[in-house]
């Protein structure tokens, strides 16, 4: 009898977030993908401060496996490291939000 038990420690990061760049105003999504859902301790983070759903930042999750947050209406003082954390797994990348020149 072969029983298989996913432990936290045998999740990996399959694919991890990415660098990305957005103007002021528009929308910012970063997404993480587990080998395997159950991974317990799920928290975003964006330059060390944890970040919660609500109308400006949206978290989901798909199937436990495909993490994604989404940031909203993005201003110039969002730039900064956003960081996934699941139990002991870390992926982090730069949010860069550029601001639209006005030509005269």
């Amino acid at each position: 009898l072969l029983l298989l038990c996913y432990t936290e420690e045998a999740a990996v990061i399959v694919s991890g977030l990415k660098d990305t760049d957005v103007f002021v105003g528009e929308s910012a999504t970063f997404t993480c993908e587990l080998s395997h859902p159950g991974v317990k301790n799920v928290q975003w983070w964006l330059d060390g401060s944890p970040l919660h759903n609500n109308l400006v930042t949206e978290i989901s999750e798909q199937d436990g496996i495909i993490h994604t947050l989404t940031l909203n209406d993005v201003a110039c003082h969002d730039s900064g490291t956003v960081t996934f954390r699941a139990g002991s797994l870390i992926s982090s990348a730069k949010l860069l939000v550029k601001g639209i020149l006005l030509s005269e």
